[in-house]
C-alpha cells in the first residue's frame, strides 16, 4: 500500500448518485423494532433489510390488497 496517492485527476462516479436516495419514512414502533431485531440476528443494517424487502416486493410486483368494510352503525 502506498503511503501517499494523487487524487488529483480523480473524477466522481457517474452513477453514484443513482445508487440510492436518502427519503425520510414514518413507521410505526412495532413494525420498526421487528426489522431491527430481524436485522440484529442477521447482522446487517436495519435501513438494509428494510429496502431489501421493499425491493423484493417491487421484483415481484407484489400488491397489497385493501379492504375497506362497511361500518357497523
Amino acid at each position: 500500500m502506498k503511503k501517499h496517492y494523487d487524487f488529483s485527476q480523480a473524477t466522481r462516479n457517474p452513477y453514484a448518485g443513482r445508487l440510492k436516495k436518502q427519503v425520510t419514512i414514518r413507521l410505526d414502533e412495532g413494525t420498526l423494532a421487528y426489522f431491527k431485531k430481524l436485522a440484529d440476528e442477521i447482522a446487517i443494517p436495519y435501513q438494509t433489510l428494510i429496502n431489501m424487502y421493499l425491493r423484493d416486493c417491487a421484483a415481484h410486483r407484489k400488491r397489497l390488497r385493501l379492504e375497506w368494510l362497511p361500518s357497523a352503525g
